[in-house]
C-alpha cells in the first residue's frame, strides 16, 4: 500500500467524519501526539517520528513503514 502524506491523512479524517481525539482515544495513543503529527508539514516535519508512540502513530496512520511495537494492545494483535 502506498504511503500517506499528512495532508491525505487529514482528509480522510475529514471525509470519514473522524476526530483526532477519537482516532488516538479508540487507539490508546495520546491525543495531542496525534494532532501534532497531522498537523506538521510533510515537507520538513518538526516531528520525524522516528521511534516511539510518534513511529508507531505514523504508522498506523500509513504515514511511514515500519511495524508497530504495541502488540500488547489488544487492538494490535493479530486477527
Amino acid at each position: 500500500m502506498p504511503l500517506k502524506t499528512r495532508q491525505q491523512v487529514r482528509e480522510e479524517f475529514n471525509r470519514k467524519g473522524w476526530s483526532y481525539t477519537a482516532w488516538a482515544r479508540k487507539h490508546s495513543y495520546s491525543a495531542a501526539l496525534v494532532r501534532e503529527i497531522l498537523i506538521d508539514s510533510d515537507a520538513s516535519p518538526r516531528r520525524k517520528c522516528l521511534r516511539g508512540e510518534s513511529h508507531n502513530i505514523a504508522v498506523q496512520l500509513g504515514l511511514k513503514e515500519g511495524e508497530v511495537s504495541r502488540a500488547h494492545l489488544p487492538n494490535m494483535l493479530p486477527a
